[in-house]
């Protein structure tokens, strides 16, 4: 079964990639950026485990977080199944298939044939929208192929997979039983929305203070990497070629904001993307910085990236109260 002429537009990040699939086929035709904007997606993690090589700067909420958040915000029904049975976990795709819904899924990117850097992340999603007696038909971001395949063996390990960020075979489809959302009301509620999340985290890792956090630790990361000529370029590529769309994501939102202030003609709107417009490039910068740390082994590029993240835990703390305004 294979749903004919999908709304294949393969984005830069993954869940805005799915997301759309599943939205333009219920009758909605919303941006890469719009619908991350309208997910409140815009975050950011410090995140240090022991057993890593080096801490993970993570610049967007939790997995499903922006699915989720942009169904409450257009009203669009939003069903989710997850199971611990990978055989009714493939009924319940088979069955959204069949009756000529695309799906969303949440897997272990490791497991798909098509990706060629096998690094387990278990919060990767893709839009399936087909399958024959051996593969499954998927859409995936541009960096990973857009129109895919991969084994129903793969994708049955993907989905199945257990660690960090993984979810129980979690599928799920949208519908739009409404029609088409009013799109003010939605831009205005996520864009508080998010600046509230970011200007109030309830732990010194998240947002503003999260930035500030990085801030002063990242200065230590020679010591910390295990491999820094590995770990510090790593950790940069994750930053700008990781799904991110750039700059940490800053420059979906960014686009977000254009494309939210020419729809509203809005002024307030205006004022938060000049300043997103300015942080994006210095979030590069940092990646730039920790990238040749590692690779030439001199920490005076940590030193520097340390005075950007100081600068733009403030630059960012600034934009967001501004959105909370709007």
């Amino acid at each position: 079964m294979i749903i004919e002429n999908p709304a294949v537009t393969a984005g830069v990040h993954c869940e805005t990639t799915t997301l759309g699939v599943l939205t333009r086929h219920a009758g909605l035709d919303l941006s890469e950026p719009m619908l991350f904007g309208l997910g409140e997606g815009l975050g950011f993690v410090y995140w240090d485990a022991r057993a890593m090589d080096v801490p993970f700067l993570g610049g967007r909420t939790r997995p499903m977080c922006v699915t989720r958040a942009v169904a409450g915000h257009l009203d669009l029904t939003l069903r989710v199944r997850e199971t611990t049975s990978p055989r009714r976990a493939w009924q319940d795709v088979a069955a959204a298939l069949d009756a000529g819904h695309p799906v969303g899924l949440q897997l272990d990117s490791y497991h798909l044939d098509y990706f060629t850097t096998k690094v387990h992340f278990g919060g990767h999603t893709v839009a399936m929208y087909g399958y024959d007696d051996t593969h499954a038909h998927l859409v995936d971001t541009a960096q990973q192929g857009g129109a895919v395949t991969t084994t129903l063996e793969s994708l049955a390990r993907a989905r199945d997979e257990r660690g960090p960020m993984t979810a129980r075979n979690r599928s799920y489809t949208i519908s739009a039983p409404g029609g088409r959302p009013e799109l003010e009301a939605a831009v205005r509620a996520a864009v508080r929305a998010n600046a509230d999340a970011f200007l109030h985290p309830p732990i010194a890792n998240l947002g503003h203070r999260g930035i500030a956090t990085a801030a002063r630790r990242i200065t230590r990361w020679m010591d910390r990497a295990t491999d820094p000529a590995r770990d510090l370029p790593l950790a940069a590529t994750l930053m700008e070629r990781g799904g991110t769309g750039g700059a940490l994501f800053r420059a979906l939102y960014r686009d977000f904001l254009a494309e939210a202030a020419a729809a509203l003609d809005d002024d307030v709107l205006r004022r938060a993307h000049r300043r997103y417009a300015d942080i994006a490039p210095r979030w590069t910068e940092v990646a730039h910085h920790l990238a040749t740390a590692g690779e030439t082994g001199d920490a005076a590029h940590l030193t520097r990236a340390s005075a950007l993240l100081t600068d733009l835990a403030e630059r960012e703390r600034l934009a967001m109260e501004t959105l909370a305004d709007a």
